[in-house]
C-alpha cells in the first residue's frame, strides 16, 4: 500500500495581500501528477486545508476541485482531517456527496466516518476516532485527530474519565485518546495515525504564529501508541521527520512559501510504502516552487532600482531591503514597483538612528506598504500618501496611542 502525506494547503492565502491562488492550482496540478505516477493508494491530507474559517468561493472551489481529481472519480480514497484554521463544520458540510467518492472528511474528534462500498476500495468498520479501509489485499487501520482544542476534548473524555482524570495535561488527554483508539490495530493491518497538532520538539518555521511554545498546546512523542506504522501531521510548515519511540513520525509542511521565514528549506510530500507487519518505507518527493519568495538587499535607492531592473521579469515574490540615510520617497518606491511587480515589501534600513529608532521607522514602513498593497489589491488603485498616513495614525490611536504601537 503506498500512501501521500500532505498537509497545510492553506486555500485562499494571501502574501500581504497578494493572491497566492495561482500558485495553489499549480500544486494541486504537480500533487495529482505524482499520484498518478507514483500509483499512490491513499492520500492523507492533515489539516489546514483553508486559511480561514471563512474560505473565499475561490478556495473553496480549488479544494472541491482538488479532491476529486486527487480521487481520480473515486478510484483512490482521500482522509482528510481539519485544522486549527478551518472550520469543522464548513470543511465536511460536503461530507454526503464526497463519500460517495471515497473522500472521507473528519471534522472532530467525534466524527464517525460513513461506511463506503467502492469498486476499488471499501471503508469497512469506523467509529469515533478511526476508521478501516480495504484496498485491493490489503486493510489500513487509520486513527483520525483532527485538530484538538480544549473544548472538543474536554467534551470527549469528559463522560468517560474521573475527576482526577479530567484534570490531565493536554498532551496526556491527547494520549488517552490514542491508546484508546489504538485498541484497534493489528498485526494484520497497515496502523496509521493522521493528525494536526503541535509535537513537542518540532521545528517552527516563523509561520505558525497562534503555537504557544512550551505551553499547554504541545503533544508529546510518547503520547502516539508505539504500535503505529506511520504518523502523518499537520501544523508545522517545515518538514521534518519527529524523533522519539515511533520510528516514522512526518510533517509534510506546506506546500509553496507562505512566508519569508519560509524561505531557507524545499517544500515536499511524504509517501509511505506500507504492508502490514513491514517497515515503512518512506521517501520525500520535493515540490517545484513555482514563484519563490526572495529577500533583495541594496545598498542604496540606485542599486534597488537596478535590481528591479535587471530581473523584472524574474518570477518571484520580493522583499526588498534599502540601506539608506533617508526616507524612501514615493516616487522611488512606485518606480522600483513599476520595474518589478511582484514587490511586496520596500522596508528601508535606516542609517543614523539608533537600533530601536531604526526599527520603528522599518516597522512603520512595513506596516504602510502592507496596507498599500492590500488596498491595490482590493480596489485597483493605489492608496494616497495622505489615506497611508491616516491608517497609520488610526492604527497607532487604536493601540493606544504609544509611539512604538504599530510594531
Amino acid at each position: 500500500m503506498k500512501i501521500l502525506h500532505t498537509s497545510d494547503w492553506h486555500l485562499g492565502k494571501s502574501l500581504m495581500g497578494y493572491s497566492r491562488i495561482d500558485e495553489q492550482k499549480q500544486f494541486i496540478e504537480e500533487l495529482t501528477a505524482l499520484c498518478d505516477q507514483q500509483q499512490i493508494d491513499l492520500v492523507l491530507i492533515a489539516g489546514d486545508i483553508y486559511d480561514t474559517v471563512n474560505p473565499s468561493a475561490e478556495a473553496e472551489k480549488l479544494f472541491y476541485s482538488a479532491v476529486r481529481t486527487l480521487s481520480d472519480d473515486g478510484k483512490r480514497p482521500i482522509l482528510l482531517v481539519s485544522g486549527n484554521h478551518d472550520s469543522p463544520n464548513r470543511l465536511t458540510a460536503a461530507t454526503p456527496i464526497a463519500t460517495e467518492l471515497g473522500i472521507l472528511m473528519v471534522g472532530t474528534p467525534r466524527t464517525v466516518v460513513p461506511l463506503f462500498q467502492g469498486s476499488h476500495f471499501a471503508v469497512v468498520d469506523a467509529g469515533e476516532g478511526y476508521v478501516e479501509i480495504e484496498i485491493g489485499d490489503e486493510r489500513a487501520v487509520i486513527l483520525t485527530m483532527p485538530y484538538p482544542n480544549e473544548k472538543n476534548l474536554n467534551e470527549i473524555i469528559s463522560e468517560e474519565l474521573t475527576d482526577k482524570e479530567f484534570q490531565k495535561t493536554y498532551s496526556e488527554k491527547i494520549g488517552a485518546i490514542l491508546k484508546e483508539t489504538s485498541t484497534r490495530f493489528r498485526a494484520d493491518t497497515v496502523n496509521l495515525v493522521v493528525g494536526h497538532f503541535f509535537v513537542r520538539g518540532g521545528e517552527l518555521s516563523g509561520s505558525e504564529l497562534d503555537i504557544q511554545l512550551g505551553g499547554a498546546y504541545a503533544v508529546h512523542a510518547s503520547a502516539f501508541p508505539t504500535n503505529a506504522d506511520y504518523i502523518a501531521m499537520g501544523h508545522l510548515h517545515r518538514p521534518q521527520k519527529i524523533g522519539g519511540t515511533i520510528p516514522h513520525a512526518y510533517y509534510s509542511g506546506s506546500p509553496i512559501q507562505y512566508s519569508k521565514s519560509e524561505i531557507h528549506y524545499a517544500k515536499c510530500v511524504y509517501i509511505a510504502e506500507l504492508h502490514a507487519g513491514c517497515e515503512a518505507v518512506v521517501t520525500k518527493h520535493y515540490l517545484k516552487n513555482s514563484k519563490p519568495i526572495e529577500i533583495w538587499k541594496a545598498d542604496n535607492v540606485l542599486h534597488a532600482l537596478a535590481l528591479c531592473e535587471e530581473n523584472k521579469d524574474k518570477e518571484c515574490w520580493v522583499f526588498l531591503e534599502i540601506k539608506t540615510d533617508t526616507s524612501i520617497s514615493m516616487t522611488d518606491m512606485r518606480q522600483m514597483r513599476g520595474l518589478k511587480k511582484d514587490i511586496v515589501e520596500i522596508m528601508p534600513i535606516i542609517s543614523g538612528h539608533d537600533e530601536e529608532e531604526a526599527l520603528r521607522m522599518d516597522t512603520e514602513k512595513s506596516i504602510g506598504d502592507e496596507f498599500k498593497a492590500f488596498y491595490l489589491s482590493r480596489k485597483s488603485v493605489e492608496a494616497t500618501d495622505e489615506m497611508t498616513e491616516l491608517f497609520l495614525k488610526i492604527l497607532n490611536d487604536f493601540l493606544g496611542g504609544d509611539e512604538n504601537a504599530t510594531s
